[in-house]
């Protein structure tokens, strides 16, 4: 693919999900770029009903690969950040979760443009991923685990596919 004038928009094509790391520590000032990325995504009713755990301690990054049956790639992380969503901080309920997948795109994006690879594991909407989550960090009822970020330095690259699909576009009507 050509680099594209847009520098926001070639980063939304290029941008892969990454699951082998290269092991080169990961900086706090970066890890806190990555945070405020997130921070900055929007919300409903600009009520940022979002709170974020880094998890750079390898017993927790192994709990949580012995419970997600897609976190593998954990093994090899730098860290993770795990997006949660307060229902006490909602105006609009029912739109943390909305909220969260914007800040958790946002994360990705900041990652890719900082030269990390990431991959966005799901927890909710399963039941029993968020379950295992909420016992893993104790969680109070109102915080409700949603994505778990991985993190590192890539060690691998992608190829970007080619998803632009003209027949998935209609104007002004079915």
């Amino acid at each position: 693919m050509n680099e594209l004038k847009n520098p926001v928009i070639d980063a939304i094509l290029k941008r892969r999900s990454i699951r082998a790391y290269s092991g080169k520590p990961v900086d706090k000032s970066t890890i806190k770029e990555l945070l405020i990325a997130g921070m900055y995504a929007p919300s409903a009713r600009n009520q940022q009903p979002w709170h974020f755990i880094i998890i750079d301690e390898r017993q927790l990054l192994d709990r949580i690969r012995a419970i997600h049956p897609y976190a593998s790639m954990l093994k090899a992380a730098e860290f993770a950040i795990l997006v949660c969503g307060d229902e006490d901080l909602e105006l609009s309920k029912g739109y943390w979760s909305v909220d969260c997948a914007a800040s958790t795109q946002n994360i990705l994006l900041a990652a890719h443009a900082l030269g990390l690879g990431a991959v966005w594991l799901g927890v909710y909407p399963r039941k029993e991923r968020q379950k295992e989550i909420r016992e893993i960090f104790d969680f109070p009822s109102h915080i409700h685990p949603f994505s778990l970020i991985s993190v590192g330095y890539p060690a691998e690259s992608k190829s970007v596919p080619d998803r632009f699909k003209e027949d998935r576009i209609r104007w002004n009507k079915w």
